[in-house]
C-alpha cells in the first residue's frame, strides 16, 4: 500500500471525522461510526478509492 493521502487531505479528513462523530453523538445514532472511515484513512495515509480513480494528494 503506497501512501496517497497528503497532509491537507489528512487534516480535512480528521475534521470531517470529528464533525460526523459529533453529529452521531448529538443525534444518538450509530451512523456516527462512519467517522471511523475518514479517520482511519487519514492516519494510515492510504485511501482505497484513490488508486481506482488514479488520484493522489501526496506529493
Amino acid at each position: 500500500m503506497k501512501q496517497n493521502v497528503g497532509n491537507t487531505d489528512k487534516v480535512v479528513r480528521i475534521i470531517l471525522a470529528i464533525i460526523i462523530a459529533a453529529l452521531g453523538i448529538y443525534f444518538k445514532s450509530w451512523w456516527g461510526l462512519i467517522a471511523l472511515i475518514p479517520l482511519l484513512t487519514a492516519f494510515i495515509g492510504f485511501c482505497p478509492l484513490y488508486p481506482i480513480f488514479k488520484l493522489s494528494t501526496k506529493k
